[in-house]
């Protein structure tokens, strides 16, 4: 991501260019492309670039510099509409490719071919740790204000720290060791070093506990689009989890799931805007749009332009499964001889006259399971079965007769499958976790590599700033 600036004096850190003053120029950029979201902006933006000592003295400029991290996050990077999804749905089992003739870099992904010149690669990198230099400057900006009020400061920096730590969770994941960016001081993040993954996420931790004790209970918009403290806690009850902290990943998501209580019953109901298992998720740009994962998933013309769901994927469910027949739909060709199917979790590919479905970031099936198996770790059998029936009975199918550990684990890797397939890549994050990541990649992945449990750092990373050195195992 590059800008043009009057001084001409440019400063690359490994993740974006980085301007002298890029501080307020971000947010001038921010607020500009904000012009066009009135709908989910009503603050009116600056038209000129802020002077130093105003930036965060106008509650309402604060305002507009958080909504316009939400509106990249939305648009760009790993949790929009065009992020995890698709690419690591192919890298997994979700997925098939129908492409090939065109060198696209999604082939890469299906192939398992993904080098460190990948154009997604990069995007993952450079978008995200763009949008952590954003919340960056808002906390700079928060703490340096004099005229926000203590709730005001409370609500922008929690919002910021839960942001910061939720997008270095998901770099940690896809790249193994990575820069925790905590400042926006150009001199000391051009240069910065990679840092051990147990630490990195010793930082996610401690972030995600501050925003807790900064955010609201609730979120005032009364749409669940600005986190508060469940938003944070479902997170951390994650990061607990990946971590294996059974007892606090449990106690984090039994935190959540208390507040939300039980599933949203009805099972085409779960991806609407007013689903009640929905913790967090992001609103369209204006009213009438929906999401851009409906856009990008459904199809109607045979073959498929590009994705579709594979066939491993649809053999995983059970034959009375409600989720088969609610979140997939069938596709066949004019003939009638062949058929394919896409994900029908979000059923608006178009614009309707409201805004029907916003994309959903965290939701509570997630929790049920998180805390499901975090109590199969520490004994208790009847707890995670409870948990584990929690998401089943749901999709209309028996209890689970699943009462070993091992037995449990598997029990909930496939819950986790049909429940959260096409969801922010939680499929490769959890054969990865879970250690399965080669037992069920490499009969179906020709070029799979062991290696490949991590995603290369982009080459142009690593030209600009060596200290990002070595490169991960296998690129």
């Amino acid at each position: 991501m590059r800008f043009k600036y009057k001084e001409r004096t440019q400063y690359r850190w490994g993740f974006i260019v980085i301007f002298r003053k890029c501080y307020l120029l971000y947010l001038t950029m921010l607020m500009g492309c904000l012009t066009a979201c009135s709908d989910f902006v009503e603050v009116d933006l600056p038209k000129n670039q802020l002077s130093a000592p105003s930036v965060f003295e106008d509650p309402s400029i604060a305002e507009s510099a958080i909504h316009g991290v939400y509106y990249q996050m939305r648009t760009s990077g790993l949790v929009s509409g065009k992020g995890l999804n698709v690419p690591m749905g192919l890298y997994t089992d979700e997925l098939d490719y129908y492409r090939f003739d065109r060198g696209e870099p999604l082939e890469n992904y299906k192939n398992h071919t993904v080098r460190a010149d990948n154009l997604l690669v990069e995007g993952f990198w450079n978008d995200t740790y763009s949008q952590i230099y954003t919340v960056n400057s808002i906390i700079s900006g928060v703490e340096s204000s004099v005229s926000l009020t203590l709730e005001e400061r409370r609500q922008f920096k929690g919002e910021a720290l839960f942001v910061r730590a939720y997008l270095h969770l998901l770099l940690v994941e896809l790249f193994g060791d990575i820069p925790y960016i905590t400042v926006t001081d150009y001199t000391v993040n051009r240069d910065v070093l990679r840092m051990p993954k147990v630490l990195v996420y010793s930082n996610i931790i401690t972030d995600l506990n501050l925003a807790i004790d900064l955010l609201p209970e609730s979120d005032f918009s009364g749409e669940r689009v600005r986190p508060y403290t469940a938003v944070a806690e479902a997170v951390l009850a994650r990061a607990y989890l990946y971590t294996e902290q059974w007892t606090l990943a449990e106690a984090m998501a039994n935190r959540v799931i208390v507040k939300f209580g039980a599933l949203e019953s009805d099972l085409s109901k779960v991806f609407l805007k007013e689903a009640s298992g929905t913790i967090w998720q992001f609103k369209p740009n204006e009213e009438g749009d929906n999401t851009s994962e409906g856009a990008r998933f459904i199809f109607t013309t045979t073959p498929p332009f590009d994705i579709a769901v594979s066939d491993l994927l649809l053999d995983a469910f059970e034959s009375d499964d409600l989720r088969q027949s609610s979140w997939l739909k069938e596709v066949r060709n004019t003939t009638g001889t062949e058929t394919w199917y896409h994900a029908f979790k979000y059923k608006e590919q178009d614009n309707t006259e409201n805004s029907v479905e916003y994309s959903i970031q965290l939701r509570l099936a997630e929790q049920y399971l998180i805390r499901a198996e975090s109590r199969a770790h520490q004994g208790d059998v009847s707890g995670a079965q409870a948990d584990i029936n929690a998401v089943r009975n749901r999709a209309g199918l028996s209890n689970t007769l699943a009462n070993t550990l091992n037995e449990l684990l598997d029990a909930i890797l496939q819950e986790r499958r049909v429940e959260l397939f096409t969801e922010q890549g939680h499929r490769w994050f959890d054969l990865k976790r879970m250690g399965k990541a080669a037992e069920v990649l490499r009969e179906i992945k020709p070029n799979w590599k062991d290696t490949h449990i991590l995603l290369p750092i982009p080459d142009e990373e690593l030209t600009l700033n060596p200290n990002l050195l070595p490169q991960n195992d296998g690129y």
